[in-house]
């Protein structure tokens, strides 16, 4: 028993203020150096980059593409407001894929221009980093913000807070069969290129604007802030296999499996190819897996 004066466990969590959990300032730079990826913010602009693949990511639908380490490729809104949910593998083991969980731990709910997209354990690495997002749209009085991985707050960047929208939740809610849900069309992306259902993963939901309500804690969304001509640019860190779904909910102005029809639309995709001695030069090389050697105690 607590005698009266002693500080119960509660009083003490609610006292102490929040403790960031990991330093990003502790994570090994980036190869380069951030001049280097503060150059590649313009690089196509500056005639660094040329263009080598374009595609398009037809309205509710997924496309695939493979980009090689050291080029970069970009998301573009080319036709009205809408967002897409991405995976991205190692190219040459599919077993290595975007980890949302502990990219949100290292950077933030909400990503943006300089964070990086790292890989499950136990490779656990950078597989891209993010060069340029022209919509940059912070947090705003809600606590949204966009491309997230899944969490608390709402803002238009990337996010890692919330994942893609799939047949068996719509099922749970409305009773009926759907087949093109984000995990949906994913999937037959991932069945083309030779994968299962089982290697779609958790995504990074580009151009969706998203948070926690403050009162319930809920996960809400808010329309996408993107228009066109907005993009968002990575640097692939090691070969990749990069998909991309257009989400059925378009700009995500109304809840899934609610009333109307959300007015849906393609988006862009282009990979470019740098100069060949750009990055080299600047000591840029693709990303090492870890090195843990522990065994785990073994």
């Amino acid at each position: 028993m607590s005698s009266q004066h002693e500080v119960s466990r509660k009083d003490i969590t609610r006292q102490t203020k929040p403790i960031l959990c990991y330093s990003v300032e502790k994570i090994p730079a980036k190869k380069g150096g951030d001049e280097l990826y503060a150059t590649l913010r313009t690089a196509v602009k500056d005639g660094k980059a040329t263009l080598v693949d374009r595609l398009e990511i037809p309205a509710k639908d997924a496309r695939s593409w493979k980009v090689p380490a050291g080029h970069m490729w970009r998301i573009i809104c080319t036709h009205g407001p809408q967002v897409a949910d991405m995976n991205c593998w190692s190219l040459s083991n599919p077993k290595e894929r975007f980890y949302s969980s502990k990219t949100r731990q290292i950077h933030a709910t909400h990503l943006t221009t300089g964070d990086r997209l790292w890989s499950n354990m136990p490779f656990l690495r950078p597989l891209a980093t993010i060069t340029e997002d022209t919509i940059a749209y912070g947090f705003d009085d809600d606590g949204a913000g966009v491309h997230h991985c899944i969490l608390y707050l709402i803002v238009p960047h990337s996010d890692v807070i919330g994942s893609r929208c799939d047949p068996y939740t719509h099922r749970l809610m409305t009773g009926e069969d759907y087949n093109h849900c984000c995990h949906s069309n994913l999937t037959r992306a991932a069945i083309h290129d030779g994968l299962t259902e089982m290697d779609v993963h958790d995504v990074l939901n580009v151009f969706m604007c998203t948070g926690f309500t403050r009162d319930t804690n809920q996960y809400f969304t808010k329309p996408s802030p993107v228009e066109v001509g907005d993009y968002i640019e990575f640097l692939a860190e090691t070969d990749l296999l990069v998909s991309a779904s257009t989400c059925p909910q378009g700009d995500v102005s109304m809840a899934c499996g609610g009333e109307g029809e959300p007015k849906v639309f393609p988006l862009g995709v282009e990979i470019y190819k740098l100069e060949d001695s750009f990055l080299k030069e600047k000591g840029w090389s693709p990303s090492d897996v870890s090195n843990y050697g522990g065994n785990h105690g073994l």
